[in-house]
């Protein structure tokens, strides 16, 4: 694994999990609402970043493809969603259609990766 997919992944880990609680926090409790559109605001210039960076090291990654950044960002957002959604919501990521996509999302990584 090359630096710059380290650094990519890790950028795009960030991003998504600062873009889940930019956009479910208000949905975790009715304190967290009244505080989530400032968590949102506060959290768009870090997101914003993460995903230049993201993008410019995963460019270099994956044979400077635009696509490959694409699916690998989607795949990363796929693996935090599911979690976080768990952890604070209590939605459970153990069904069918979750659990295939959460493969999937795997799936994607490893083709961008070593295709």
């Amino acid at each position: 694994m090359t630096t710059n997919l380290l650094y990519c992944f890790v950028c795009f880990l960030l991003l998504h999990v600062c873009v889940w609680f930019s956009t479910n926090l208000q949905l975790v409790s009715e304190a967290a609402a009244s505080k989530s559109l400032l968590v949102a605001v506060c959290l768009a210039v870090p997101t914003t970043l993460l995903a230049y960076f993201g993008t410019k090291y995963g460019y270099q990654a994956l044979g400077e493809s635009a696509w490959g950044v694409r699916f690998f960002a989607f795949s990363v957002s796929y693996l935090v969603f599911p979690f976080l959604t768990y952890w604070f919501l209590g939605e459970s990521m153990f069904t069918l259609k979750t659990m295939l996509c959460i493969a999937l999302s795997f799936l994607i990584i490893a083709i961008q990766v070593y295709m």
